[in-house]
């Protein structure tokens, strides 16, 4: 093995990336913009519903995501993506996107949900675009 490699623990690799939102952040911002593409707001019972968490649960990350600046938080169940928000919510929409039609593709089947799930937040944007090129490569013969 070669001794140059640094390697470390998955948690040792989340550690070194210094990230400014985690994974469950994440999660829940873009549930929020994938609801927020047809209305202004999502409410904290509807975003409860779409995650299958408890609406205390939502209440806590809502909190969470509103001192990051991703969103507006009403204590009475309202949330709206902020302009930060709306971007950072619109790449990881994007990222899942890809992420589930390759997956698709190589597997040849309709439905990757599952798998994007687990694995979508350990790719980073080169990673992404790069599947995305190699996708439609594929596609396009």
């Amino acid at each position: 093995m070669d001794d140059k490699l640094d390697f470390h623990t998955l948690k040792g690799y989340e550690l070194q990336e210094n990230k400014e939102i985690t994974y469950a952040m994440e999660d829940y911002l873009e549930m929020i913009c994938r609801l927020c593409e047809t209305k202004e707001y999502v409410r904290i019972n509807e975003l409860a519903n779409k995650l299958n968490v408890k609406s205390s649960s939502v209440s806590k990350m809502a909190s969470q995501l509103k001192t990051s600046g991703l969103v507006s938080f009403e204590k009475y169940g309202l949330i709206e993506p902020t302009t930060k928000g709306i971007k950072l919510g619109n790449y990881l929409i994007y990222r899942h996107k890809i992420l589930h039609d390759f997956l698709c593709l190589i597997n040849n089947s309709d439905n990757e949900l599952e798998q994007v799930e687990k694995i979508e937040h350990y790719f980073n944007i080169q990673t992404i675009q790069n599947i995305e090129n190699l996708y439609n490569k594929i596609k396009n013969g």
